[in-house]
């Protein structure tokens, strides 16, 4: 006898879907969603994509620099804004062209790490690369990855 786990549909919040695999870990990292009833599907098969993490938070809506780490993290990943249990608002989240106060920049002599000053970067897309607004520090995919900070 085979037990089947179903997920149930959010009423109101926010749908996160087609996050590479295993990008759902850094997701919980950095958004602050303590408070708020989460679920998370991890390396789920998927026909676009093989093998995707999706992740629901019920009651909540995503601020903008919480998209930026999302799109950062997790590129190409479809945001649905669910109202009364249907999907209000649908959107493939891309690169921002500029991000501020959301990442660190990876130069220990930069003056955002010594000096209480935001951390300000200009993206390139292909491949993608952040460039220190302070320092002109160049950073790949994986420092990006890894200097988004928790809120």
């Amino acid at each position: 006898m085979s037990k089947e786990i179903r997920i149930s549909p959010i009423r109101n919040g926010t749908a996160i879907d087609h996050l590479g695999p295993g990008s759902a870990y850094k997701m919980l990292e950095v958004l602050d969603l303590r408070d708020y009833t989460v679920t998370v599907g991890i390396n789920v098969e998927s026909r676009k994509m093989g093998h995707k993490d999706i992740m629901f938070i019920e009651g909540r809506e995503l601020s903008g620099k919480e998209m930026d780490k999302i799109a950062l993290i997790g590129h190409g990943a479809t945001v649905n804004l669910i109202k009364n249990s249907e999907i209000a608002e649908k959107f493939q989240l891309g690169y921002p062209e500029q991000v501020e106060g959301i990442m660190k920049c990876i130069n220990p002599k930069c003056i955002t790490n010594a000096e209480n000053i935001t951390g300000k970067f200009s993206i390139r897309h292909s491949p993608l690369e952040a460039k220190c607004f302070y320092c002109e520090t160049r950073m790949g995919e994986q420092d990006i990855v890894s200097s988004i900070k928790s809120d």
